[in-house]
């Protein structure tokens, strides 16, 4: 299968290229530079010659988009329409990227797939813009949201705590937000699993399966690296204002993937321990 990630710069694409090309398939990956999503012309002429088209291409700086809402919507609605657009046109299948963000963060139990979405912050609300064109435009498509991603291939919460922890004595981080730490080499092959099973279109939760808190990752961070956890302080959302509201609750329900006979995710603890021992190198 021919195959286009966009966003190839971004963390889930540094696993999500070689995860397509070891499953066979020939992959064509662009960043910004190579491919303007807010360019409808230009996503016609990419997606062209593919059967397969990843999204990956967003805006994802939470806060920034809190005032520059429009320039958030350009790359995560307008883009997704873009791409959705062309991959219609050409006849590939398309896989649009999204987030937890799309959701209201207040349900104690995991948001099911065909939940009602209810943002609270631009970038949630150019997500879930995102999501309705990829579904409207380009209706054999599969949406794919996440949260708490970490990987090798960029800026991420385990490095921020593994540099803190060489910087801190000790560090306070939040406990009153609960979610799923997902790595992206599991994301990934997810990814490729549902491609590969040719499951039926709609939405799909690639997160790991149990959950914690921010403050309980960070626990986890130093004790996979031999650290003191103790030196993890907890503390609460109100203690650390930022310009978005974030969600208190991000876990998501893996229910539409079972029913999709595709195996979800599996708990987070040992994805954890596996990218702290070897998958941290790439």
């Amino acid at each position: 299968m021919r195959v286009l990630v966009t966003g190839a710069g971004g963390m889930l694409a540094h696993d999500l290229v070689p995860a397509l090309r070891a499953a066979g398939h020939a992959v064509t990956a662009m960043d910004r530079g190579d491919l303007d999503v807010t360019d409808a012309a230009e996503c016609v002429a990419g997606v062209s010659g593919h059967d397969l088209v990843v999204n990956g291409a967003a805006w994802t700086a939470v806060d920034d988009a809190e005032t520059h809402e429009a320039a958030a919507f350009a790359v995560n609605a307008v883009g997704a329409a873009n791409v959705a657009h062309a991959a219609a046109r050409t006849g590939a299948r398309l896989v649009q990227i999204s987030t937890d963000y799309v959701f209201d963060g207040t349900d104690e139990v995991p948001y099911a797939a065909d939940h009602p979405v209810a943002p609270r912050s631009a970038y949630g609300r150019t997500k879930a813009a995102g999501e309705w064109a990829a579904r409207a435009l380009c209706p054999d498509s599969w949406v794919v949201r996440t949260s708490w991603l970490y990987g090798a291939g960029g800026p991420n919460f385990v490095a921020t705590m593994l540099r803190l922890a060489g910087e801190r004595e000790t560090l306070s981080v939040v406990d009153d937000q609960v979610g799923a730490p997902t790595w992206t080499r599991d994301l990934s092959d997810l990814i490729v699993r549902i491609v590969e099973a040719g499951a039926p279109a709609g939405t799909y939760h690639g997160t790991s399966a149990g959950s914690t808190t921010w403050f309980g990752f960070a626990r986890a961070v130093f004790e996979e690296a031999g650290l003191d956890p103790e030196r993890v302080q907890p503390t609460t959302t109100d203690a650390f204002p930022r310009p978005a509201p974030r969600p208190a609750s991000s876990v998501l329900s893996h229910d539409s993937l079972v029913a999709a006979g595709i195996e979800p995710i599996g708990d987070w603890r040992p994805s954890l321990t596996a990218y702290l021992s070897g998958g941290i190198r790439g």
